[in-house]
């Protein structure tokens, strides 16, 4: 009986000490953890129109190259529609002089496209003007 009393008021000695040190939780960036998160400010593509815009040097092996294009201006992904593949699918890359559709992309037993790899912005992202939000030493592994 002693024993579960002291442990009663130990606890209870801990709850009261937390409670009295309380401070509110805040964010890293500085504002109530609460308070609704500002939307960004809208950024501009950095190129425009496909294929004006030099492409951007991968910086490790197995990256995925990032669109150096605007994409505002495409369909949205369907099942039976990617606007994509109008430019790099393996029957028009070497017309429209674009970079061709990793292999990795098929099926190898069929060569026909992955539906699996149908969404490309799930992977390959366009590059957008706009400074870092937290300092970055990052160097490649390329060279």
């Amino acid at each position: 009986m002693k024993k579960s009393v002291l442990v009663l008021l130990a606890s209870l000695l801990t709850v009261i000490v937390g409670c009295a040190s309380y401070e509110p939780l805040v964010s890293m960036r500085g504002s109530d953890v609460a308070a609704q998160d500002q939307p960004p400010s809208a950024k501009d593509y950095v190129g425009k129109r496909p294929g004006t815009q030099p492409l951007v040097a991968r910086t490790y092996a197995q990256q995925p190259p990032v669109i150096p294009h605007a994409v505002n201006n495409y369909d949205e992904l369907t099942v039976t529609e990617n606007q994509c593949m109008s430019c790099h699918g393996p029957d028009n890359y070497a017309k429209k002089n674009s970079p061709k559709l990793g292999d990795s992309h098929f099926i190898a037993a069929t060569k026909e496209f992955d539906a699996a790899r149908h969404v490309c912005v799930s992977c390959h992202v366009p590059q957008v003007d706009a400074p870092a939000l937290v300092e970055n030493r990052f160097v490649g592994d390329i060279k």
